[in-house]
C-alpha cells in the first residue's frame, strides 16, 4: 500500500512538472536517458521506480528529489486567524506566518508584519527576495544608503543578499511580507547563539 501510495505521488508530480516544464514525453526521455515507455508507466502510477531513475528525473527536471516524492495538499479553502499564530518579534518588527508554500526548489513565506516607531531593523541580508505590501502606516525599506518609500497601497520587491532596514515614517505601519528562498538555502536564522527563527534579524 504505501508502496501504491508513493507510485501514485509520484506519477501526480511528474506530470504536473513535465507539463509545467512543457516537455514531451520523448523530450523528458531524451533528457533524463529514461526510456519512453518507462516514463509512460511511471506517470500512469505502474511503474516501479528506482533510487536511480528518481535522480535522473530529478536532474532532466531541474527540481529537487523532494518535488517528485512529496505530496502536495492545496486545499480549495486556507483559512488562517491572526490571533491564533505565534509572534516573532525583533526590536522593531513583530511577524506572524500566514502560510508557507513550497513551489518546487522555490519557498514562498507569507507574514502579517507590523513595524514598530521609535526603532531601526538592520538586516545582514539572505539569499531569495523580499515583497512588501504596505497596508497603513508609512514604511522606509531597502537597502540602507538607498530605502524604498512606502505609503499605503504602495508594493516594493527587491533582492535580500545584501543588508536592507526596516523603518517606519512617523507612527506605526501594518503591512504584508512574502518572503521567498531557493529550498535549498533553509529559512533565514535569527543571529547569534539562541537559534530562534526570525526573518529579518538575519533577513
Amino acid at each position: 500500500m504505501v508502496r501504491e501510495q508513493a507510485g501514485r505521488v509520484l506519477a501526480a508530480n511528474l506530470r504536473a512538472l513535465r507539463d509545467q516544464g512543457g516537455l514531451s514525453l520523448s523530450e523528458l526521455a531524451r533528457r533524463s536517458g529514461i526510456a519512453k515507455g518507462t516514463l509512460s508507466q511511471l506517470e500512469s502510477g505502474t511503474g516501479n521506480p528506482t533510487i536511480e531513475t528518481v535522480f535522473s528525473l530529478s536532474n532532466a527536471l531541474g527540481v529537487p528529489v523532494s518535488s517528485l516524492l512529496t505530496e502536495r495538499l492545496e486545499p480549495d479553502v486556507v483559512l488562517v486567524r491572526s490571533g491564533d499564530l505565534e509572534v516573532l518579534s525583533s526590536n522593531a518588527v513583530d511577524l506572524r506566518m500566514l502560510r508557507r508554500m513550497d513551489v518546487t526548489d522555490t519557498v514562498f513565506e507569507l507574514f502579517d508584519q507590523r513595524v514598530r516607531p521609535g526603532e531601526v531593523q538592520h538586516s545582514a541580508g539572505h539569499p531569495g527576495r523580499e515583497h512588501v505590501v504596505v497596508t497603513s502606516g508609512r514604511l522606509r525599506v531597502g537597502p540602507p544608503d538607498s530605502p524604498f518609500e512606502l505609503g499605503p497601497g504602495d508594493y516594493v520587491c527587491f533582492p535580500a543578499q545584501g543588508p536592507h532596514i526596516y523603518e517606519t515614517i512617523g507612527g506605526p505601519v501594518v503591512s504584508v511580507l512574502l518572503l521567498e528562498y531557493p529550498a535549498d538555502s533553509g529559512p533565514p536564522m535569527l543571529g547569534g547563539s539562541s537559534g530562534t527563527r526570525d526573518v529579518h534579524a538575519q533577513a
